[in-house]
């Protein structure tokens, strides 16, 4: 094995993305035994992608990045494949998991991976994440599925704006509004999709916006306000979804 260790992803959000939208999914059903099986597919899932991803891009430690790429597949698969004999339905989610997959890949190859649209990509996949473990506790393809991810996309996309707003584009004073402009849309969807009370979800995220976009911000201060806000976030959607 290489002497340079562990591949593991260093983006603080992804942990976050990859597990808070699943327990907010598991928890909206009924959780079951078989759930620990798919929460560590989806996260060794997430492991691989990112060497996967960064081989794309990195030459000179391309085959390391492989290896730990495949150790961590080969993991998933083998962690998925109870789920999938208990609940076959899950399949379902394959073709749109690949789809976005792809785009990933298609915004790498490009250089781009910092773009928009790859971001919403990134989320909407972990999001799928939430209706998957939905699906496998009892739940249906109905509106709660829907709410499940709905609500990890909003807040999740928020994250990106407030992120982007306190460093690369805190000097933009129109990035600084859209990142404000969002999150006052993002009080307000709840009640258009008839579940008012889950604005309040969406209240700290607001006001750390309001309160800190454009100014800068030492990284390790972001890091905790993000987890606090995932945490509450978590909390509070189980309670009011």
């Amino acid at each position: 094995m290489n002497k340079k260790g562990i591949v593991i992803p260093h983006e603080h959000g992804g942990w976050a993305m990859v597990s808070v939208p699943f327990f907010i999914g598991m928890m909206s059903g009924k959780p079951q035994w078989m759930h620990i099986f798919l929460f560590l597919a989806w996260f060794f899932l997430y492991l691989s992608s990112y060497p996967l991803l960064q081989s794309l891009k990195k030459r000179a430690d391309r085959s390391r990045m492989i290896q730990w790429g495949i150790i961590y597949g080969v993991i998933a698969v083998l962690c998925l494949i109870p789920p999938l004999v208990s609940l076959p339905q899950l399949f379902y989610f394959a073709p749109l998991l690949l789809v976005l997959l792809a785009v990933n890949i298609w915004f790498v190859k490009q250089k781009s991976e910092r773009a928009f649209l790859n971001d919403l990509c990134a989320i909407l996949i972990f999001s799928l994440g939430g209706a998957a473990a939905y699906l496998l506790g009892e739940g249906g393809w109905d509106r709660t599925m829907i709410l499940v991810v709905v609500f990890n996309l909003l807040y999740f996309m928020g994250t990106v704006f407030f992120v982007k707003s306190v460093f690369r584009e805190r000097k933009s004073k129109r990035w600084v509004a859209y990142a404000q402009v969002y999150h006052v849309i993002l009080l307000l969807i709840p009640w258009i999709l008839g579940n008012p009370w889950m604005g309040c979800v969406y209240l700290f995220a607001t006001v750390r916006t309001f309160a800190l976009a454009g100014k800068a911000v030492r990284p390790m201060k972001v890091g905790i306000i993000e987890i606090i806000g995932a945490v509450q976030f978590l909390i509070l959607t189980i309670i009011l979804i």
